[in-house]
């Protein structure tokens, strides 16, 4: 049984939240390769994550790692096919493209193909205008009134 959420009443009613609304509607859908091949997503440190995925008879040429604003995309094709007979086929060479969606300022720090691992490395950078600071307090002296006219500040006769 799949539930289907509809998001149409939270676009109304909100502004500038729907990248994460799109982002919970594809979530919702089914994805169609399945579960193949097969990854692990790991945080390695506060800001740090790495994704492993099984890619067992690609080689380095034949996979290609994508990364556009807030996607990261890891597809596979085989670059010949082998004409072999098989009495039993078990290893899985169909072309698969896996997407990732990345929070903002993820970057992609590395990648590396070894044993049929391929590991990504993610590091999530802020801005300097985005990390947190600290205001010092002053102590002792006022700051000065700032010269502003009032609003009906007029003098009346008495």
């Amino acid at each position: 049984m799949r539930t289907v959420f509809d998001f149409s009443p939270l676009y109304r009613s909100s502004i500038g939240f729907d990248r994460i609304f799109g982002t919970l509607e594809a979530a919702s859908r089914l994805d169609p390769a399945g579960n193949w091949p097969p990854y692990d997503i790991v945080k390695t440190g506060d800001d740090d994550y790495r994704i492993a995925m099984a890619v067992a008879g690609f080689s380095q040429d034949e996979l290609t790692i994508t990364h556009e604003p807030n996607l990261l995309m890891v597809s596979g094709q085989k670059a010949g096919q082998d004409n072999g007979q098989y009495l039993h086929h078990g290893i899985a060479e169909r072309a698969f493209q896996r997407r990732f969606e990345l929070a903002d300022h993820v970057k992609v720090v590395a990648a590396n193909l070894e044993n049929g691992l391929l590991t990504i490395d993610l590091k999530r950078q802020l801005p300097e205008e985005m990390k947190p600071r600290r205001i010092e307090i002053a102590t002792g002296t006022a700051l000065p009134k700032a010269d502003r006219p009032q609003i009906g500040s007029e003098k009346r006769a008495a």
